[in-house]
């Protein structure tokens, strides 16, 4: 065999070698494709860590509602409150991530709770999946309308002259109106007594009664009264005015500089979903809260809706994280 044959023979056993792996790939395309079914084929839950009528509870049977539309499968909430979130969080951490069973996480239950319990039947950045960030939103600081005072300066320099006199109601221990409270009394320098409730409502209605002095509440949960003078708004507590309450300053440009404790709630799974269907959420949810629905209900109340990807929500939760621990230990809050 001459030296031009053997090379001949030679490329022609490559070229045949190279189209079998062609073929063999184009025939194993389509059992690839079967291997990952279609999502959602089935009902998918959102476990919701508090109770029905609550500001998350809210904002989940509205998400729900226009998802069931969008992926053209049923959504349902799954009310699961008690033991500060916990009970709610640890179903979801311990899932199948196969992309039904969801959660929505509120500020508190993501990075506030896990700062002040010393056990958790979960790790919060090790156990869950950030998926979206639905919305962002204020605390509003709210006094009672028998309290002495128009403005946050008036409010601290009442504060300063009568230490310990003042009560700051809250929702409950651990909840945004609690640490959001806390922040506001080492950034000023005041003494203020907290009081949890077992729910806003009840801490509201004291509010309104003169029962308590002030307040740190959700817009979600406080903007009906304040738009009717039922208490008295000095502040938000957000980076930005409120487009809900323009004339109602940041708690910043008040009187206290620096000064931030924004609300927000986002869409968690387990860890361990495949990318694929955590994009497809993603995507889906981020097209969702922009419906007319979504964003007529929000511009009322002064939560503003987010989106975003992802890794994203991750990387904000990390921040997050590391901010409220530092107030939490400067402060020695804790359940009570």
């Amino acid at each position: 065999m001459t030296t031009t044959q053997f090379k001949s023979l030679s490329f022609k056993k490559s070229l045949l070698l190279s189209l079998s792996v062609l073929f063999a790939t184009v025939c194993s395309a389509p059992s690839f494709a079967q291997a990952l079914p279609p999502y959602p084929i089935k009902p998918i839950r959102v476990i919701v860590p508090q109770a029905a009528g609550s500001a998350s509870d809210a904002t989940a049977r509205m998400l729900v509602h226009e998802l069931s539309l969008s992926l053209n499968q049923s959504v349902f909430i799954d009310n699961k409150p008690g033991g500060g979130f916990t009970i709610g969080l640890d179903l979801l951490a311990k899932a199948a991530p196969d992309g039904y069973t969801l959660g929505v996480g509120p500020v508190g239950a993501m990075v506030i709770g896990p700062n002040m319990m010393s056990k958790m039947p979960y790790d919060i950045e090790r156990d869950f999946q950030p998926i979206a960030l639905i919305t962002r939103g204020h605390l509003l600081l709210a006094v009672s309308p028998l309290l002495p005072v128009n403005s946050v300066a008036e409010l601290i320099a009442y504060a300063k002259k009568y230490p310990n006199k003042l009560s700051n109601a809250s929702s409950s221990n651990g909840s945004p109106g609690h640490v959001g409270g806390e922040l506001f009394k080492l950034m000023t320098g005041t003494q203020i007594t907290h009081i949890p409730y077992k729910g806003g409502a009840l801490a509201i209605n004291d509010l309104m009664s003169g029962q308590v002095d002030m307040m740190f509440e959700s817009l979600n949960s406080i903007s009906t009264q304040a738009k009717a003078g039922k208490v008295k708004a000095l502040g938000v507590s957000g980076a930005h005015r409120s487009p809900a309450f323009p004339n109602v300053p940041t708690i910043a440009e008040a009187g206290v500089p620096g000064y931030e404790a924004p609300t927000w709630i986002g869409v968690f799974g387990p860890a361990g979903m495949p990318k694929t269907m955590v994009d497809k959420l993603n995507t889906t949810i981020n097209q969702v809260i922009v419906s007319s629905a979504f964003k007529e209900r929000f511009g009322t109340i002064g939560d503003e809706l987010a989106g975003g990807t992802a890794e994203e929500l991750g990387d904000f939760m990390k921040q997050e994280l590391q901010k409220w621990k530092d107030v939490v230990k400067k402060s020695g809050a804790k359940f009570d």
